[in-house]
């Protein structure tokens, strides 16, 4: 098996909100992905007295435990359990109430000789490549079918879109988020090799259009993660229009997990 990482921040001045991590149980009999995308909350703050990286620290680390030790659970319950320890670990000292509490994205995939399964929350992505090298993309398009209108000021995300229904879904502070996830599962000799990538290096297609999912999935296996993460900071230092409103961050944290069983 061939498991390669790769995450780095946005800002060399500021903590990397991803999480990312590969559990390999000491059985040998199957393994998980992790990977996680903090939400950058607006300086006008969050409720909480901790950071996103204290967030997706604990949630990644919670969810990486308990989709190894506990490998009969469903990710959709292992997800929401998660949630709910690291929801526990600050109830008593942080308002979670809070539209802009702690939050990332979720991207999670563990297999057995038998099956693959996958949970996909928001709009980080999940790339799955067959022995006969077709790339199927799994992903939570919720957040993308949205107006660019709909998206112009943060209060308005916060007040009708974020962690409602007719919007887009976080993991947060409420379990039950879990249940809104992308789920599915696979037989296993259906999958050659998978790809979990957050936001900021899916760019490479979903923003700077320079391949397909396919083209990207490629690059990843022959050149590595840290290539792609390479080619998406290359794109935005030459992106011009990188300040204009709707564009997002000029750069943003990028992480790549890739495993070839």
């Amino acid at each position: 098996m061939r498991t390669e990482l790769a995450s780095e921040p946005g800002d060399a001045d500021r903590p990397n909100e991803d999480f990312a991590s590969v559990g390999l149980p000491a059985s040998g009999q199957g393994g998980s992905v992790v990977v996680l995308d903090g939400v950058t909350p607006p300086r006008t703050g969050t409720g909480c007295l901790h950071s996103v990286p204290w967030f997706t620290a604990r949630l990644g680390g919670a969810l990486t435990e308990l989709t190894v030790s506990l490998p009969d659970v469903p990710l959709v319950d292992a997800l929401s359990r998660a949630i709910a320890r690291t929801s526990e670990a600050h109830a008593a000292t942080c308002d979670l109430s809070h539209p802009r509490t702690p939050q990332a994205t979720v991207v999670v995939t563990r297999w057995n000789p038998a099956t693959v399964e996958y949970l996909v929350l928001s709009d980080s992505a999940l790339l799955l490549e067959s022995p006969q090298g077709e790339v199927t993309p799994v992903l939570d398009d919720r957040l993308a079918l949205l107006p660019r209108s709909a998206l112009a000021t943060d209060a308005l995300v916060d007040s009708t879109l974020r962690n409602r229904e007719g919007g887009f879904f976080t993991a947060a502070a409420d379990p039950s988020v879990a249940a809104r996830a992308v789920t599915g599962t696979v037989p296993r000799d259906r999958v050659r090799a998978l790809a979990a990538l957050t936001d900021g290096a899916s760019r490479w297609v979903e923003r700077f259009e320079e391949g397909d999912w396919t083209d990207c999935f490629r690059l990843v296996r022959k050149e590595g993660p840290q290539a792609l993460v390479d080619r998406v900071r290359s794109l935005e230092r030459s992106d011009t229009a990188a300040t204009f409103p709707g564009r997002g961050k000029r750069h943003d944290d990028a992480t790549v997990v890739y495993v070839e069983f």
